[in-house]
């Protein structure tokens, strides 16, 4: 039976409200400088029974808040213990005088600390980069020091064995200080890759298109990125969710996203017949999209490159492609094979789940055991899916660097995971069981929102030593020049919303900042690369400037960049941060050229989207415009046409716009790929499900006329907007 749980009005006690911190679930936060909002006692209740915590009845809530207590008091180390590379852990300098220390590193060396009485630690390191660790030094009050030279980068196992007896074991990260710099200034081309056909497509954009694309930008136009969508795997459906931000699992690409003709063995499919009639179907496919204007149907296009891929495995191996594949099952491991065994279960059973048969719903049981043995051919066919998708995101990697690009492909890391897909399945553990991620009520929406995503648990997290985020992002690194991370405000804390309850009614859990930020900084720095992160909307004091101490880049999107502590007016360019990616939109806003038309106020409208009358929303959008278009002209940017004379064509508008992007101090600039044909129409427009066609738009000249790749490279707009990048870059 439920645990009872307080009216939703009520307010939490102070046993409550201290358990709650304990744990924590924040019982109060503020939407604004200038308001602060409680949680109510039913959230925190809610909450805490999701992190394992009983605060049904007040009894249950004061026992439980004494024991936490205790634990915290009573405990020598927490689960996982930070070190950055010239800095001391805090939780060592809090330890008893005369704890010994054992330190197993990950690289199989072993290191012992053995201070009688140690007075005091401190760690320094010559060294910042991931190949470099720290110096270790104990002080004894006699002034004696113990040292251990340059303790590896990694996530080591520590131990603690004070003079009493009591003994603790915890996970040691060792990172650098810093995430490595951009490679010096570039821009780079902004693009959802499903959108980005070229006359070689099954009917969206795939894998192939990228390599090209990259390779033109870099070698024709001196670009130093492309970033692109998360290309995370989808859970299958009718019709499957279009959505790349809710995926099945972020561990593991989609192969919906292959080239097939690039695999090696297609070329020596035995039945010529049917492969040359899934050419021809999949030229009909693209030419839906292309020509007579359907939109991108992802799972028409995945139901018949599956059907190509299952002719292809028919073709054995050369020797050198079979050593390849064993190599990349040994290095994946457990994590590919629980991946894999999902999908093979979802063709049997769907894709939920939790509604298969109970025994099938822990993927350790022994009936899970059975039904991997019965269907290990279907589990191999999903391992070398997986195989293919990374080799062919290594290879656009590759073309993007063998085009003179500084930094490459960006990969896009989604906030969280579908609740019915492989992700929740395979770490039930890490997931809060009825509880999903969202965003409390503020001035853009009252009502909150519910993003259908489970969470993490920030305890089960730590006691990892965060093993399944640095599974995940030691993945995402083995292609991705940098990363981008959505919502990165979630490394700091999230907000959780119960099940069945609106969003209102949720209250926010915080997350070991400075341990996802080392893990986060170890990762990337092994791999070389930048990470971005996507830090618009309310964003809580101290966030930017830890993510700036630790070198992760922001985002900055020009029509948001005023003065909102001043006169709120646009922001001149030299007063843009210079650790940021500088845009000009997002896959979530409008194109610029709609934004300077005013005809994302007009779309709005005809869905019913708007809440105020619609003269009243095309006043402001274009008083928000003009102020914009007024600085660009002050600045020089924007001249009007004809000598003088003229108004400034739209074209014009919006190289000014981007000038002024170069004018700033950004390390990044980034093209909205879209915008340099003119492009009306958002990718996705927030707050529509069904009423517009969301994640399945191919991208379209000014007339809504989809454009290929091809087109894209010959294109003089296109080519005239990113000359004026190329030029300030």
């Amino acid at each position: 039976m439920a645990a009872p749980v307080p009216p939703p009005d009520a307010a939490p006690g102070a046993d409550l409200t201290r358990l709650a911190e304990l744990h924590g679930v924040a019982p109060s936060y503020r939407p604004s400088p200038d308001r602060e909002e409680h949680a109510s006692a039913a959230a925190l209740v809610r909450v805490l029974a999701a992190l394992g915590v009983d605060a049904s009845t007040p009894e249950a809530t004061r026992a439980a808040r004494e024991a936490r207590e205790r634990e915290l008091r009573e405990r020598l180390l927490p689960p996982t213990v930070v070190c950055w590379s010239g800095s001391a852990p805090r939780a060592l300098t809090a330890l008893p005088p005369g704890t010994s220390l054992r330190i197993a590193t990950e690289q199989g060396e072993t290191w012992h600390f053995d201070a009688e009485r140690a007075a005091s630690w401190h760690i320094e390191a010559e060294q910042t980069d991931a190949e470099q660790g720290a110096s270790w030094h104990i002080e004894t009050e006699q002034g004696a020091r113990s040292t251990v030279d340059r303790l590896p980068p990694g996530v080591h196992r520590l131990t603690a064995t004070a003079p009493d007896g009591r003994t603790a074991e915890a996970h040691l990260v060792v990172a650098p200080p810093r995430l490595p710099a951009p490679p010096g200034r570039s821009y780079g081309l902004l693009v959802q890759l499903y959108s980005l056909l070229s006359r070689r497509s099954w009917g969206m954009g795939d894998l192939g298109d990228l390599g090209e694309l990259a390779a033109w930008a870099g070698r024709t136009l001196g670009a130093g990125f492309v970033q692109v969508n998360p290309l995370h795997a989808a859970v299958p459906g009718a019709p499957t969710d279009p959505s790349p931000y809710r995926p099945s699992s972020r561990r593991f690409p989609d192969p919906v996203h292959l080239r097939v003709e690039d695999v090696p063995e297609f070329a020596y499919v035995e039945d010529r017949e049917r492969g040359a009639a899934l050419l021809e179907r999949a030229g009909r496919l693209r030419a839906a999209v292309l020509d007579k204007g359907a939109l991108i149907d992802r799972d028409a296009v995945w139901e018949l490159k599956r059907e190509a891929l299952e002719l292809v495995r028919r073709v054995p191996f050369g020797p050198g492609r079979r050593a390849a594949y064993a190599d990349f099952l040994a290095g994946q491991g457990q994590a590919l094979e629980d991946h894999a065994t999902w999908c093979a279960l979802a063709e049997v059973h769907g894709a939920d789940w939790r509604r298969w048969p109970p025994e099938l719903r822990d993927p350790r049981s022994e009936g899970t055991a059975r039904a991997r043995a019965e269907l290990a051919d279907r589990i191999d066919f999903h391992c070398w899916l997986a195989w293919l998708t990374d080799t062919q995101l290594t290879a656009a990697q590759r073309a993007a660097r063998e085009a003179g690009m500084p930094v490459g492909v960006v990969h896009d890391l989604a906030v969280g995971v579908h609740p019915e897909g492989a992700d929740t399945w395979a770490q039930q553990d890490f997931f809060a069981s009825g509880m999903s991620v969202g965003a409390p009520p503020d001035a853009f929406n009252a009502r909150g929102q519910d993003w259908g995503l489970p969470p993490w648990r920030p305890d089960r997290l730590a006691a990892s030593g965060y093993a399944p985020y640095r599974l995940l992002l030691r993945g995402l690194f083995r292609y991705a020049g940098a990363l981008r991370i959505d919502h990165v405000m979630g490394l700091f804390r999230l907000w959780w919303v119960p099940q069945g309850e609106p969003p209102t009614q949720g209250a926010y859990v915080r997350y070991d900042a400075e341990a996802m930020l080392a893990v986060l900084v170890l990762e990337a720095s092994r791999a070389g690369a930048v990470v971005i992160g996507e830090d618009l909307g309310t964003v809580e004091p101290g966030v930017r400037e830890a993510l700036r101490e630790r070198g992760v880049l922001g985002t900055s999107v020009l029509w948001f960049e005023r003065d909102w502590e001043g006169d709120g007016q646009p922001l001149p360019p030299e007063r843009w941060r210079a650790d940021c990616l500088a845009t000009a939109t997002t896959h979530d806003l409008p194109s610029t050229a709609a934004r300077l038309s005013g005809e994302h106020v007009e779309l709005r409208d005809r869905l019913g989207l708007l809440t105020r009358p619609l003269e009243t929303e095309r006043a402001e959008a274009a008083a928000d415009t003009g102020e914009w278009l007024a600085l660009l002209a002050r600045l020089g940017l924007l001249e009007p046409a004809g000598g003088g004379i003229g108004v400034p064509s739209e074209e014009a508008e919006v190289q000014a716009v981007h000038r002024f992007l170069l004018r700033t101090p950004a390390r990044l600039v980034g093209v909205w790929l879209p915008d340099g044909v003119g492009d009306r129409r958002p990718q996705n427009l927030p707050g529509t499900w069904d009423q517009y066609p969301n994640w399945r738009l191919p991208i379209a000249d000014a007339e809504g006329r989809p454009v290929t790749l091809e087109e894209l490279t010959a294109s003089p707009r296109l080519r005239a907007l990113l000359e004026v990048l190329r030029g300030g870059g």
